[in-house]
């Protein structure tokens, strides 16, 4: 795991999202900077770290990052501009929301909005390569598990708390046999109304 993609233009941002998958609630985005001698052995790519794991290095992410963002984009804007579209505003939010201005921006994945005149670049499985898009991918994942498990309490019959709006088996049969809810994507195929 690198500390940065390049050391001429700091500070550099690492940016993720997470819940692109998922049948309901928000996509939620994540920028991180931290300070140019950073290091962190523990932090990697939030999917290969247990959920425990995962709040704790928050703690230290937060603590030690030089500004961080959170932001998201809701189940009604992802159904108006899709969820590519949503993901980069997301991130596009959590950018704005930091203290220090990035002079360079690094994003996990293979497709970024440029972010006013700040160079940038993509990079497939960032968040296995890079450290700030690795603490960007454990911050959009911790809130965003919050923010379902949350929900949940008041649309107890998808389970959430468990499958995290995932489209598991469950979830889809809940939506066959009790219908969607308001926090559900519509513009998802298993979340249509079937035709018999």
């Amino acid at each position: 795991m690198e500390s940065f993609y390049q050391t001429e233009k700091y500070p550099e941002a690492g940016c993720d999202e997470a819940g692109r998958g998922c049948l309901a609630g928000p996509v939620v985005a994540a920028a991180v900077i931290f300070p140019p001698d950073y290091f962190n052995k523990n932090i990697n790519d939030s999917k290969q770290l247990s959920e425990k794991k995962r709040f704790i290095l928050r703690d230290e992410i937060i603590k030690d990052a030089v500004c961080w963002g959170v932001a998201s984009c809701s189940n009604e804007e992802i159904d108006q501009i899709n969820i590519l579209q949503a993901s980069i505003t997301a991130m596009h939010r959590a950018l704005d929301m930091l203290s220090e201005r990035p002079k360079f921006i690094i994003v996990d994945g293979n497709k970024f909005r440029p972010y006013g005149d700040i160079p940038y670049q993509t990079v497939v499985k960032g968040d296995a390569k890079f450290l700030s898009i690795a603490a960007a991918s454990i911050l959009a994942k911790t809130y965003r598990d919050e923010w379902i498990c949350n929900a949940a309490k008041d649309y107890p019959v998808y389970n959430w708390q468990k499958n995290k709006g995932y489209p598991t088996k469950e979830h889809r049969l809940a939506i066959l046999e009790h219908g969607v809810c308001p926090l559900h994507r519509m513009s998802y195929e298993p979340c249509q109304p079937k035709l018999f």
